[in-house]
């Protein structure tokens, strides 16, 4: 079994690698430090398990789930009760609690076997990987991945989401960021306070808004601070009224 180990913490990395040296079947391809390390690592090494730290600079290791996606299966660790359970939610193949111990982490290898050898999980796995942004609040930015490139952009940035078939396009800073999601998925994701879906292809910022204008009898359409003209449907009229009143 091909694991690759992400921690930021040095030592922490050097108590696995000694607990991972007691099992012959196990080969260590790579050690990160961080979470865009770690996305690359996975992308480029192809580990059959990741023992995946959460709480990490630059990206936590949900984050790293969701960008890395499917390819391979995770064990969380996390020093905190809250982030451990919520781990267990998101069907990780197992998570453990710092600091933990060496048969801790033999029943957890134990039971990823079992899981890689069958071929099970592949589901939950994927479940984890469209649940991995969500949080209990907001997303305060959004990951994109554009080939080997990961672009954070943090939401107050954003001015408006178009859905594209599978994907969503992401306008802001006056960029394009094109972002292999749902716009239903993403929406949910996003603070409600400040985004609005005022078309059922289009999710804009409100404070981007600089006036509401009626296009037809029956239409209208917003015209942004910079200019840009996004539709607006008769249910998404009503509710940009109210929310700019």
């Amino acid at each position: 079994m091909r694991v690759l180990i992400v921690d930021d913490e040095m030592l922490a990395r050097a108590v696995v690698r000694e607990y991972l040296g007691a099992h012959a079947d196990i080969e260590i391809v790579g050690e990160c430090a961080n979470g865009f390390e770690a996305v690359k690592a996975i992308t480029e090494l192809a580990p059959d398990l990741v023992l995946l730290d959460i709480q990490m600079p630059k990206l936590d290791g949900f984050e790293v789930a969701e960008l890395a996606g499917s390819q391979t299966r995770y064990i969380f660790a996390t020093a905190f009760d809250q982030y451990a359970i919520k781990a267990f939610e998101f069907h990780a193949l197992d998570y453990l609690l710092k600091p933990f111990s060496q048969q801790r982490l033999d029943q957890a290898l134990a039971h990823a076997r079992a899981n890689i050898t069958k071929g099970a999980g592949d589901a939950a796995i994927e479940r984890l990987v469209r649940d991995a942004a969500s949080r209990k609040q907001p997303l305060d930015r959004v990951l994109i991945r554009d080939g080997a490139r990961v672009h954070v952009v943090a939401c107050d940035r954003i001015d408006y989401i178009e859905a594209q078939d599978d994907y969503v396009r992401i306008r802001a800073d006056g960029k394009d960021y094109l972002k292999s999601q749902r716009l239903a998925e993403l929406e949910a994701q996003l603070d409600g306070a400040r985004f609005l879906r005022i078309h059922r292809s289009c999710i804009v910022n409100i404070g981007r808004i600089d006036r509401i204008e009626q296009a037809t009898r029956d239409s209208h359409v917003a015209i942004l601070k910079d200019g840009s003209r996004l539709p607006v449907s008769r249910s998404g009229y009503q509710k940009v009224r109210a929310a700019l009143l």
